[in-house]
């Protein structure tokens, strides 16, 4: 018996110690595990960042460019953290079901180091941002395509390349998103796709950000799109809010292009003019559409020349410029007077059909008419002038200088204050259907161009 209970006892003094072991192991394990996750939470590189701002092995900030022919090739930027040193992008023409992706392509990405630390406001993280030029694709053709490494791919994104013939397309323009964008953009772009989801394309008209270099404020605008991004091809215009010193509002160092510009825009390069240009001044022809983009913040004698090369060498059916800086602007102290005595008549001699601006905050449509006795509500026109605003910060009209343009053979049609807008525009067979919606996806504004492309003479209809 004595014997029994002595074994019991050595037994359970062993089972103890099992237990000690065990719990002290745990104990210990866990104690690492917070400290590690700990760590992470309180990483200083991270600290204030938000989990979307936050570069990651998995592609983020996806987005579509044109660069070269629309109906063969499309250019696509995307970036990761420093692990990712090597990255592709692959391409198939999309199926009814998954197999589609057996007959992908790939292409090896340019890969860029980019620092966000240049700018005393971001956190000194380095990222990689990646690209890719699809080329050779089949004109009118829906793809599907999607970018990352082996172990960290995109989903699949679809978007069609464009035709090479003139076709009715449609698309999307933005004015100024600018300001606390993923709280108020957003819901513009969004209703924007729900109003234009086959949009081939959108462009943006200019101060996409508030601070040029601000990489939180880059965040908040691809964030706000989303995939959207990915999926319809940005024509982006720089606007004077994407030009900033380097050392701030307050600084004394010379004002310069936002730093993620062209790390995260793949755009063409007009190697004709001055490299201070390069990917701000550009031109895009989308079947039979020319649009020609321009950077209204500086340079502008050399835009001037590249203006009359550009227009007068085409035979483009539409041909729509797009700068930041309004032409005709209806804010209070704005006033782009060389673009209103220099561009302008080059706009009127070469046929220019529409012209998209932002920077003034406000809403405007008005059109130069040809003068006749009788213009009215429809007439004879030269070219449509449009200034829209999709963020939250608002200006008021400055009504008496909109009415000192008629000098300049302005004729203001419909304007808006205080609401945020986005803009599609369709253009079929020989009309060219421009419509304004709110952020309610209320239509607000409507004009249909119709053109006699044997003549150029255009009526507008209001």
């Amino acid at each position: 018996l004595h014997l029994s209970i002595r074994r019991q006892r050595q037994m359970c003094i062993r089972d103890r110690f099992k237990c000690s072991y065990i719990y002290l192991f745990l104990l210990i394990f866990c104690f690492n595990i917070n400290a590690q996750n700990d760590s992470n939470a309180h990483d200083h590189k991270y600290e204030g960042l938000h989990h979307w701002e936050i570069p990651s092995k998995d592609p983020d900030r996806i987005i579509l460019t044109f660069n070269g022919d629309p109906s063969t090739k499309r250019a696509v930027t995307w970036r990761t953290d420093l692990s990712v040193e090597k990255s592709e992008a692959q391409i198939a023409v999309a199926g009814i079901n998954s197999s589609f992706a057996n007959e992908a392509c790939s292409y090896i990405a340019s890969t860029e180091k980019f620092d966000l630390g240049l700018y005393k406001s971001n956190k000194s993280l380095i990222v990689n941002y990646h690209s890719v030029v699809f080329e050779n694709l089949k004109p009118n053709t829906l793809y599907a395509y999607r970018v990352g490494s082996t172990e960290n791919w995109s989903e699949w994104i679809q978007f069609k390349t464009a035709n090479t013939d003139y076709n009715p397309t449609q698309f999307v323009y933005f004015g100024d998103a600018q300001n606390d964008i993923l709280n108020h953009w957003s819901r513009v772009i969004r209703m924007a796709y729900q109003t234009a989801p086959n949009a081939s394309f959108v462009i943006h008209a200019g101060d996409l950000v508030d601070t040029a270099h601000k990489d939180s404020e880059w965040a908040q605008w691809f964030k706000a799109g989303g995939f959207i991004h990915s999926q319809w091809t940005a024509i982006p215009v720089v606007g004077n809010h994407e030009f900033n010193r380097m050392d701030g509002y307050g600084g004394v160092k010379p004002r310069r292009l936002s730093i993620q510009w062209r790390p995260q825009f793949n755009l063409p390069v007009e190697q004709t003019l001055d490299s201070k240009l390069h990917e701000t001044v550009y031109s895009v022809e989308y079947q039979d559409i020319l649009i020609v983009v321009l950077n209204s913040t500086g340079h502008l004698e050399e835009q001037t020349k590249y203006i009359k090369e550009k227009l007068s060498n085409s035979n483009a059916k539409w041909k729509i410029v797009t700068c930041h800086h309004s032409v005709f602007s209806p804010a209070e102290g704005r006033d782009f007077k060389y673009a209103r005595k220099i561009w302008k008549p080059l706009f009127d001699k070469y046929g220019v059909d529409l012209v998209l601006n932002g920077h003034d905050h406000t809403y405007a449509r008005g059109h130069i008419p040809i003068k006749s006795s009788n213009i009215g509500q429809s007439g004879n026109i030269k070219t449509l002038y449009i200034t829209s605003v999709s963020g939250p910060k608002q200006y008021d009209l400055d009504r008496e200088q909109i009415k000192n343009y008629e000098s300049d053979g302005y004729n203001a049609v419909k304007f808006g204050e205080q609401t945020q807008f986005f803009q599609v525009i369709s253009i079929e067979n020989d009309k060219l259907i421009y419509s304004a919606y709110t952020t309610l996806g209320t239509l607000y504004d409507k004009a249909i161009i119709t053109k006699d492309f044997s003549t150029g003479q255009k009526t507008i209809s209001n």
